[in-house]
């Protein structure tokens, strides 16, 4: 098993940045492919980033391309997500979670198994 545990989100106006952090306690770190997906009031859950278990490959979603990064340091046991030139539309409650069962990038949901509680971003006019 592995616990995850999301920081950094807050209220933020348009155009200004976040950094959102995950924190994994429990099995090997490592082991896991990693993402970062987002819910919106009323919209289903969506993916955002995901990272393999290297950091050597990344997947963005068209919405946030060119503006999130996602990072991970594995002696840390951490995955960030950087948010920068934030849009109104890009509130949401950010959840991290992990694909025990891949090294590479997975854009799968279902083959994600451990979820973080989320943290709020809200991104004001």
């Amino acid at each position: 098993q592995v616990q995850l545990v999301e920081s950094g989100g807050g209220l933020v106006q348009a155009g200004g940045s976040l950094r959102l952090s995950c924190a994994a306690s429990g099995r090997t770190f490592s082991c896991c492919a990693m993402g970062w997906f987002r819910q919106a009031p009323g919209k289903e859950r969506e993916l955002v980033a995901t990272i393999s278990w290297s950091g050597a490959g990344t997947y963005y979603a068209d919405s946030v391309e060119g503006r999130f990064t996602i990072s991970r340091d594995n002696a840390k046991n951490t995955v960030y997500l950087q948010m920068d030139s934030l849009k109104p539309e890009d509130t949401a409650v950010y959840y991290c979670a992990g694909a025990p069962d891949w090294a590479g990038v997975v854009t799968r949901t279902r083959e994600y198994k451990y979820w973080g509680q989320g943290t709020q971003v809200t991104v004001s006019y």
